[in-house]
């Protein structure tokens, strides 16, 4: 079995890997770059990068985009259950994080034709454990506990066809866990994915947005945050980022960025050009309650309203909108009703604004009678959408065809 174990060293650039929503690759290599990682490669669902550990602290405090960044620790190529066992033995854990710290252990085995060289997921997984435990067992006498609700240290492993590739996690709580929402409802957007389509739409602070099926207000809270330079990891909570676990953290360091960070943000103004309206009472409670909570709610205006009732709160501007998809028959039929009525809507009131739909329907384009300028693949989660651009001209194209 070739090997390429990683030493961990504190303060020597080494490589990393982020996640993040399958379609936002692009934007996390931007975030990288912008938090000084090098060496960037895009990969389906995040990107490898070479990065300090004070690159990987500005990432878990700056990104948007990431949901989680892993530190690499040992990689190899392997030919059965105890070639991953050695891997994972042979890396000194217990110079990484103390045996009072609980542990999880992850395991994401790419898909393949071939016959996978070991039983399961879930065996490989405790063969992983089993190592780590070994090794505390062997250097100091005990063991760490394992906690698969709220671990203290996450481990990851990551295999191929024929590598095996472990990583310790340095953002604890997935980053789109802001820490700002209190009030939730039914099929939430997840921040980084409402924060990457806010980009992708072309949205930049200053530009009028409205946001017309707004639930608990996701899509608000991350146009606001953009708008007034506030780094998404300043409103978690200390104890929820992985790397405070580790026997590395350096507290001045992550002190010091965070200065830098709140230093940046933008004096707020006295209303941000950003609107949210719903049909739903009690999604407008909810959103105006999360904006309440995140000391925003004297900026952003929200207010009950039907989206094909709503009139444009300015002459131009970008409104984004997570309309539902259907999943049952009826709820499919009452979708193919309103899809025309949704693009009459923007016809008759929102000529001069770019309106954005995230949606896993392939008949929205058709059936709401407008010709989508661009169709953006996204994932939130496990389904397949599209991101679907629609530039509002005054009159149908049918018309002004007609007329010309």
């Amino acid at each position: 079995m070739s090997r390429r174990v990683v030493r961990w060293t504190a303060d020597a650039t080494q490589q990393h890997f982020a996640t993040c929503p399958r379609g936002l690759e692009a934007l996390l290599a931007e975030d990288i770059a912008a938090a000084g990682g090098t060496e960037v490669a895009i990969t389906p669902g995040g990107a490898g990068f070479a990065g300090s550990k004070e690159t990987g602290y500005r990432l878990n405090l700056h990104s948007r985009i990431a949901t989680r960044v892993l530190c690499r620790l040992a990689s190899a190529d392997f030919g059965s259950e105890q070639d991953i066992y050695k891997l994972a033995y042979d890396i000194a854990w217990p110079r990484l994080f103390d045996a009072s710290r609980s542990i999880r252990v992850y395991v994401t085995a790419a898909k393949s034709k071939n016959e996978a060289p070991f039983k399961s997921v879930e065996f490989i997984t405790l063969k992983v454990k089993d190592a780590v435990c070994d090794r505390f067992r062997a250097d100091c006498g005990k063991r760490p506990d394992v906690n698969t609700a709220a671990p203290d240290v996450r481990i990851h492993l990551f295999v191929t066809d024929k590598t095996a590739t472990l990583y310790v996690d340095t953002s604890g709580e997935p980053l789109w866990l802001r820490g700002q929402k209190i009030a939730k409802v039914a099929a939430p957007l997840k921040e980084n994915l409402a924060a990457g389509i806010l980009r992708l739409a072309g949205w930049a602070p200053g530009i009028p947005l409205l946001d017309p099926m707004c639930g608990s207000g996701t899509l608000l809270l991350e146009a606001a945050g953009m708008a007034l330079g506030d780094a998404p990891g300043l409103a978690r909570d200390m104890k929820d980022f992985g790397f405070t676990r580790l026997l590395d953290y350096e507290p001045a360091l992550w002190k010091r960025l965070c200065v830098e960070a709140a230093d940046r943000r933008v004096v707020a103004p006295d209303k941000l050009p950003i609107w949210g309206s719903d049909r739903d009472d009690d999604a407008v409670a909810r959103c105006m309650q999360n904006l309440a909570h995140a000391g925003l709610d004297d900026l952003i205006e929200v207010r009950r309203a039907d989206l094909l009732e709503i009139a444009p709160p300015a002459a131009t501007g970008v409104l984004v909108a997570n309309p539902p998809y259907g999943e049952r028959l009826g709820e499919l039929d009452e979708l193919a009703a309103f899809y025309p009525r949704l693009g009459d809507a923007f016809k008759q009131r929102f000529a001069g604004w770019h309106c954005w739909l995230l949606s896993a329907d392939t008949r929205l384009p058709k059936l709401i009678g407008l010709r989508p300028d661009r169709k953006i693949p996204l994932f939130n989660g496990a389904l397949e959408c599209r991101l679907y651009g629609f530039g509002i001209v005054a009159g149908s194209a049918r018309r002004e065809k007609a007329k010309a």
